[in-house]
């Protein structure tokens, strides 16, 4: 359990790391869960929750950023919007 708390550290680690460059764009990044296969769920908020290039953001930037600080994590998906 210690090394799963470890990793959930890196993980808001590296999303601070990350938030600034998105925040430039007017969006954000909120962690949502560390699923028990090592994929990171986020959630892209504000311009980059509606933003046509927010897949490529995910994989090529976060995603790339996170499996390179944190060799354990297999993934980074984004979490399902769901509009009510």
């Amino acid at each position: 359990m210690e090394e799963r708390e470890a990793i959930l550290r890196k993980i808001n680690n590296v999303l601070e790391q990350v938030r600034p460059y998105l925040q430039q764009d007017g969006g954000d990044v909120q962690f949502v869960e560390l699923t028990d296969d090592m994929t990171v769920i986020v959630e892209l908020t504000g311009a980059c929750g509606s933003c046509p290039y927010s897949t490529m953001t995910l994989k090529n930037g976060i995603e790339t950023v996170m499996k390179k600080a944190i060799p354990q994590i297999k993934a980074v998906e984004q979490t399902e919007v769901v509009d009510l």
